[in-house]
């Protein structure tokens, strides 16, 4: 694994922190109320799905906006808004550990009949209880900075990236802080991060934030931000880190067999742990989540072009790439161009597998249908042709078990006329 203390040095081989900020992060106690709050308020989250079952809202399944006030009030940083019909973007602290709790995969989302529950991942749950405070914070963390994604929490993907944002948002900061007077002037910090970045530096005890009262119709109330010792040390370091390339760093922990803890879909645990483990050995071990196996038997699909569908089974060892023929073959469409599946996997983010032609996206012709470990009740977007973008909504409606007699492609039930795909003149065009 070559010398730990290495990472420590730039390529002029000077120290990327000064002693004093080495002492500190010595120093630096870490429990649930130390440097920040977030163990403890990520518990208060956990705890609350252990106790109630949460049906989560809308396509980008969010926290329902029933439950908001309640949680808020539990954390260690309740808000005061007074938005008439706040939702869980309105409580940046909300949001900020929801997408940690899902881009973690502690939790999932679980269809029962047409509701969709959060629900804990009892793998994941038991791993999270044999952590001690500072692995639960690492690996948070690294949550947060290496794996989480915009659109576990229904925001457009963000081509920066968290790391990049919140390194921006600290260069903006003087030594002695921001003042906000009006609420125009805070806007500013959502821009540059986010303001559930922002509440989440405060979280992870990077910087303070004084709240004010919200005004009537208006939300979180920002009127100063500070950066703390120990996130200046913190930034400096997962600046340099970030200057070596994320990427690099993942597969070099690949090549030193670092203690890691590996997920099928990509995550891993404990891949930065070289670079803190110096000042924190309490670091030892990683959230282990639960393996992603094979799901075998009928796929029933209902494929809808707007109020014309089809009903089809496919086998679980049918290529994605397949299952795109079917689907045109069902619409009687032809193969001549491009096409993306879309659909969120069990993190909450955005997946997108393409034609094997597209080389921007993963190839639909490297998964089998049951290697995608889809849930039912899961929405797949299908677009085809980006010309005329045709545009056709996929439910997994069942998973039955393997049968011979469904062991081919088949469609089951067909309802409405397939459209024309392509008009063949003017003529046709006006009469459309």
């Amino acid at each position: 694994m070559g010398n730990i203390f290495a990472h420590l040095f730039s390529d002029s081989n000077e120290p990327v922190l000064t002693e004093a900020e080495q002492k500190l992060l010595h120093e630096q106690t870490i429990n649930e109320k130390t440097p920040g709050t977030i163990v403890h308020d990520f518990q208060v989250l956990i705890d609350l799905l252990q106790s109630t079952t949460i049906e989560v809202s809308g396509a980008n399944q969010l926290l329902p906006m029933k439950m908001l006030a309640e949680l808020n009030s539990k954390l260690s940083h309740p808000i005061d808004i007074k938005l008439k019909r706040p939702v869980q973007k309105s409580y940046p602290y909300i949001n900020g550990l929801y997408l940690l709790l899902r881009a973690s995969a502690i939790c999932h989302i679980q269809t029962k009949g047409k509701k969709q529950l959060l629900v804990l991942d009892e793998t994941a749950r038991q791993s999270w209880l044999t952590l001690n405070a500072t692995e639960r914070y690492f690996n948070l963390l690294e949550t947060w900075i290496m794996w989480s994604n915009h659109d576990i929490i229904g925001e457009s993907s963000d081509f920066l990236g968290t790391l990049s944002r919140c390194l921006y948002l600290w260069n903006s900061i003087p030594n002695e802080g921001l003042k906000y007077s009006r609420y125009e002037e805070q806007n500013y910090l959502s821009y540059i991060a986010e303001y559930h970045n922002i509440a989440l530096l405060d979280l992870f005890g990077f910087l303070s934030i004084q709240h004010g009262y919200a005004q009537p119709n208006k939300g979180w109330r920002i009127t100063g931000v500070k950066r703390l010792p120990f996130g200046d040390a913190m930034i400096k370091l997962l600046n340099y880190i970030n200057n070596q390339g994320l990427h690099k760093i993942i597969e070099a922990s690949d090549e030193e067999e670092l203690e890691s803890e590996f997920d099928e879909n990509g995550i891993k645990f404990g891949v930065l742990k070289s670079y803190f483990q110096t000042y924190f050995p309490e670091w030892e071990n990683n959230l282990v989540l639960s393996e992603l196996e094979f799901a075998d038997g009928i796929y029933i699909f209902k494929v809808s072009l707007g109020n014309i569908w089809r009903r089809v089974s496919v086998p679980a060892n049918l290529q994605l790439c397949d299952f795109a023929d079917i689907i045109l073959d069902a619409y009687d469409f032809d193969y001549e161009h491009l096409y993306e599946f879309k659909y969120k996997d069990r993190y909450g983010s955005i997946i997108k597998l393409g034609h094997p032609y597209m080389r921007q996206l993963e190839s639909s012709e490297d998964y089998l249908i049951g290697e995608l470990c889809l849930q039912t009740s899961v929405n797949i977007t299908f677009i085809y042709d980006f010309g005329d973008s045709w545009k056709f909504n996929i439910i997994l409606e069942k998973i039955n078990p393997m049968d011979i007699a469904l062991a081919e492609p088949k469609i089951l039930e067909s309802h409405g006329e397939a459209p024309v795909q392509y008009y063949q003149d003017d003529e046709d065009w006006e009469e459309e």
